[in-house]
């Protein structure tokens, strides 16, 4: 991983790795965990693109620390999160499978807690991550809204993926290539 891909996220720059897939494909890997700086940068832009939602969700797990500081720059209590395993708490919550992601490459299942349903419920809801790329895990989050009944508001990312960055319901802090 010696080849990098730099780019601006709203005046913080990011020197990403470019990481391929056996499909012949090479994504920008970019990566949240452990980066304070970046993640305080980020959150702080998110919330400037979705100011007036009554709530935040994320899918774990890169999603949780950018909800984090969203949130509180919001001034939210409360953030919403899908798991992608149902735990112990989540008997009485909710779920839906969602297709294969670029970088999951299966199935998989989203869970809401009932705390989080009831927290998005009737609620003008913001989706708050990392990456969208093929919209995969978008899909997912969004069913999970509907079908709490919370008012899908916004879908804001930090980085828009190839043709990602050409969707009209999103909004992002910056683009990044497929390879």
């Amino acid at each position: 991983m010696d080849k990098t891909y730099t780019v601006d996220i709203k005046g913080y720059k990011a020197d990403l790795p470019i990481i391929p897939f056996p499909s012949g494909i090479s994504i920008c890997f970019f990566n949240l965990h452990g980066n304070a700086e970046m993640t305080e940068h980020c959150g702080k832009e998110i919330a400037k693109l979705i100011s007036d939602c009554d709530v935040v969700i994320t899918a774990e797990s890169k999603g949780l620390q950018l909800a984090h500081v969203t949130a509180r720059e919001l001034g939210h209590k409360l953030y919403a999160v899908a798991r992608k395993s149902k735990k112990l708490y989540m008997q009485d919550g909710i779920d839906v499978l969602i297709e294969s992601s670029i970088t999951t490459g299966k199935e998989q299942r989203l869970y809401l807690s009932k705390h989080d349903v009831d927290l998005i419920k009737g609620k003008k809801v913001a989706i708050v991550d990392d990456v969208v790329s093929t919209g995969a895990s978008l899909k997912g989050l969004e069913a999970l809204v509907e079908k709490a009944g919370g008012i899908i508001y916004k879908k804001a990312f930090v980085l828009a993926e190839d043709v990602a960055a050409d969707r009209t319901d999103i909004v992002y802090l910056a683009k990044i290539p497929l390879l």
